[in-house]
């Protein structure tokens, strides 16, 4: 796949930055992570050269693996790992991982997959593991934006199991896999970046609205 015909993601190329900003004080041990929806593969082309010390394991539906592998390909001086396939309705890898990381996932996933999703990366995380979680959350059952609102709107029109989620439900939900909140990072364009621990017990899922 040449240059020309690899995908290409506008919105990576604006947040990578900010992203890496935010997780790289809190991927401090070495350790490999997975990458649950790489989608292009630009965050993971552009983010794990500068974290020589975490091995970035990517991952998605088979039709995109292939746009990934054209841009891991042109990764400088880093030798990446080919993407796994990984539906998280599915079969997951049988082996774990000291991080996850998700970006712009949860609002395009039916709520019942993300629940999935967060029970089995909980199962995948290692104890004292961390997972990152980025993109669009309503807060209190607000949007924290008209433009949110709105991207709600379209995504629920397109498919109604689609939408930006409550982010005390995604807590809530995580602290059910055994994982706790340890931080909440605002990030531009109306986005967060959670991170969520694994403290090994487990909890009742919150009731809030998804």
């Amino acid at each position: 796949m040449s240059h020309a015909e690899r995908p290409f993601s506008p919105a990576c190329e604006r947040n990578q930055a900010a992203i890496l900003a935010a997780m790289a004080p809190l991927l401090e041990k070495p350790g490999t992570l997975l990458e649950i929806g790489s989608g292009t593969g630009q965050h993971a082309a552009w983010m794990a050269p500068q974290l020589p010390h975490i091995r970035w394991q990517t991952s998605d539906l088979p039709d995109h693996l292939p746009g990934i592998q054209a841009w891991l390909d042109d990764v400088p001086g880093k030798r990446m790992p080919a993407p796994l396939v990984l539906d998280v309705a599915g079969r997951w890898p049988e082996k774990s991982f000291q991080y996850l990381y998700t970006a712009n996932t949860f609002h395009i996933m039916a709520s019942a997959l993300v629940e999935r999703c967060i029970e089995q990366g909980g199962c995948h995380l290692d104890a004292g593991g961390r997972w990152f979680v980025y993109g669009p959350f309503r807060v209190a059952g607000a949007f924290t934006s008209d433009s949110n609102h709105e991207f709600h709107h379209w995504l629920q029109q397109r498919d109604p199991r689609q939408g930006i989620r409550a982010l005390e439900w995604v807590q809530g939900c995580m602290q059910h896999a055994g994982l706790e909140l340890v931080a909440r990072q605002p990030m531009p364009a109306n986005n967060f970046l959670l991170t969520f621990e694994k403290t090994g017990g487990r909890a009742q899922s919150s009731n809030a609205a998804r």
